[in-house]
């Protein structure tokens, strides 16, 4: 795939969505939830595949900053202190293109499960 640049990245008002248009005319509405269990650091994805956690309760997930990193990626903090996953302009692009495969993945893994989007009360 030809390198695709951004040429516009925004926080929608409520913090819960991220807009990301390309240079390709492309743009993705990615929700904040959906940018926090794909999170590309190593607390999410593990050092193989076989260590990838599922992550839930992140529905209600909100993206406090956003930070560029040199000229190829930004980095996204969430309201709660994730912080270290490094979104890189081709992965970006390849979560709004591949978003309806990955969001039923990642629904179908936590079915399997027996987790939730939704954050569990104290009882």
């Amino acid at each position: 795939m030809t390198q695709k640049w951004p040429t516009e990245i925004r926080l929608s008002k409520d913090r819960k969505e991220m807009i990301v248009r390309f240079d390709d005319d492309i743009a993705f509405t990615l929700p904040a939830e959906y940018l926090r269990v794909q999170s590309p650091s190593a607390e999410v994805r593990g050092h193989t595949p076989a260590e990838r956690k599922i992550v839930s309760g992140k529905r209600h997930v909100e993206i406090i900053s956003v930070e560029p990193v040199g000229n190829y990626a930004v980095k996204l903090t969430f309201d709660d202190l994730h912080s270290s996953g490094i979104y890189e302009w081709r992965y970006l692009y390849e979560l709004g293109k591949e978003f309806e495969k990955k969001w039923t993945t990642y629904l179908e893994e936590l079915e399997e499960n027996g987790l939730s989007r939704d954050t569990k009360r104290p009882s």
